[in-house]
């Protein structure tokens, strides 16, 4: 065996990285790493209140269903604006249909309704966090929401499911509303 085997005794061996709290021949063991701000549990290790975490699957589910509503949109342009504008006389030739000149305003509320969808989504997956403008973000969707559900009442023949729309969008707000909730964002500032 070569003297400059690190497994030679008599020879110290560097230290790792990953063997921080282990005590060995380089002195006192160091303190494990700090806890880190995400997680289930946030900064202090708490975990998170059922309201909280019903908002969050509630946000993810209605950003999941506006992704896919847009997703629709945006794929089926052309004939949604047919549906929406009517077909053009056939008699009249070398002329576009209305629903190939506004397919592009279909497509632009697709993608609307889409980074509405992202911005619902990215805040709920940021919950964890436990910044306090995540609430106010939340709220704000909840109001854009019933927005849309608004608007969706104004274009989709099935009232049952405008209905079922209007219900998660006010039970969104109502949610973010709840003291539980509000607890949970503002326990970051103590």
């Amino acid at each position: 065996m070569s003297t400059d085997d690190p497994g030679t005794p008599g020879r110290r061996r560097p230290p790792r990285p990953w063997e921080r709290g282990n005590p060995g021949a380089d002195g006192p063991p160091r303190p494990p790493h700090p806890p880190t701000a995400g997680g289930d549990g946030g900064p202090q290790g708490a975990p998170m209140p059922a309201v909280v975490s019903g908002l969050r699957v509630l946000m993810m589910v209605i950003g999941g269903i506006q992704a896919v509503i847009g997703l629709a949109l945006v794929t089926n342009s052309v004939s949604i604006a047919t549906s929406v504008w009517g077909e053009t006389d056939a008699s009249v030739c070398c002329r576009s249909s209305p629903g190939e000149e506004h397919a592009g305003t279909v497509v632009f509320v697709g993608l609307l309704i889409m980074a509405v969808a992202a911005w619902g989504i990215v805040t709920a997956l940021k919950f964890p966090t436990r910044h306090p403008d995540l609430r106010n973000s939340a709220m704000a969707y909840g109001w854009v929401a019933i927005l849309f559900t608004v608007l969706l009442w104004a274009f989709l023949a099935v009232p049952v499911l405008v209905a079922v729309w209007l219900v998660l969008s006010i039970l969104l707000t109502a949610r973010s509303h709840q003291p539980e909730c509000r607890a949970w964002f503002d326990g970051r500032r103590r």
